[in-house]
This record gives C-alpha cells, structure tokens and sequence, in this order.
C-alpha cells in the first residue's frame, strides 16, 4: 500500500507538478522545472565516543526507518578537548533517491509531521544558499516503525531536500506542491 502510495507522489509530481511550475516561473525547457534530486538524512552521535554500541544502535534504526544500510561518518581530525581521535565512528548517514525517496516523502509529510505534538507546520526559513531545505526531527519514536520498548534514547536527525534549482522561491514552491506542511 505505501509503494502505491509513494509511485502516486511521483506520478502527482510528473503529470500535476511539473505542469504547474512550469506555468508559474514560465520555464521555455521541462529540464529547467525544479525537481528534489535526493533526501540526505544525517545523524551525530556525540555520545559514541564513550559508548561504542550506540553507533550499531542508530545503524540498526536507520535501515528500519529508511529500508537501506546507512553510510559510518568518521572523525576526520583528532581534537583532543573533545576525546575525538581521527577515524572514531560519530554519526551515521543515508541518502535515498529514486521510489525509496518518494516513499519517504509521503510517509514524512502525511504519517510523520502530523504526529508531532502541537505541530503548525515546518517553518519556511530553513532554505539555505542552494535552495536546500533541512528539517531537524527531535525523536526517532514519532516513526510508526519504531518500537517504543526497544529504544535505548531518544535521538533525532536532520533531513535535508536536496533541489535540482537554487532559486528558494522555485524550492519552496516545489515542496508545497509535493506536501510539505509549512507554517502559514
């Protein structure tokens, strides 16, 4: 039911959305319309300094959350006031394309979000220069695929919307069509 759910945000996107942007920033090329390339979701995890079975933990949390195997980011220089060594594991990484994408779109924006307690909407400043919107999530639990008994803590991660314009306008359009929940 969700792979149907996800293929109907593409299809929306190819015969509604494009159309639409078209029309509203009179693009002469379809390539021009504005479309999301990819969705990178990225976690840190300060505490995997002391405790290296929290990296495995986000590890297995990732794949149930986003269906594949996310990427161990390392340290990339020793910073010894922080007890940081170089190549020490300290978060964790995914970036999803394609049906796997949309999936997670419309799961985040239908399921997700309006689970969130006293939420108004995600707020339209969080653009930055290349017209990439980064949404911060607080907690992993707000997820139908998490158990609840089974979570040590309570972790968040950023998700960023990486767009094919750097126009925010352009950007910001694009994910209103597709459903994003923003702030009126």
């Amino acid at each position: 039911m969700v792979k149907q759910q996800s293929l109907d945000l593409k299809e929306k996107y190819k015969l509604e959305i494009k159309k639409a942007l078209q029309e509203k920033f009179t693009y002469v090329n379809a390539n021009q319309v504005p479309k999301i390339e990819k969705i990178v979701i990225n976690r840190g995890l300060g505490e995997a300094i002391s405790n290296s079975k929290v990296v495995q933990a986000s590890v297995d949390e990732f794949m149930t959350l986003f269906g594949q195997k996310p990427i161990v980011t390392k340290a990339k220089k020793s910073i010894a006031g922080f007890k940081l060594r170089e190549g020490l594991a300290i978060g964790c990484k995914v970036t999803l394309r394609g049906d796997r994408m949309y999936e997670f779109m419309n799961k985040l924006f239908n399921l997700v979000l309006p689970k969130i307690r006293d939420f108004r909407g995600v707020s339209v400043k969080a653009f930055d220069k290349q017209a990439n919107y980064t949404l911060g999530i607080r907690e992993q639990i707000i997820f139908p695929e998490i158990d609840y008994d089974k979570v040590d803590k309570v972790r968040g991660f950023n998700i960023t919307f990486v767009t094919s314009t750097e126009n925010v306008e352009e950007s910001l359009e694009l994910l209103s069509l597709l459903g994003m929940p923003f702030r009126k």
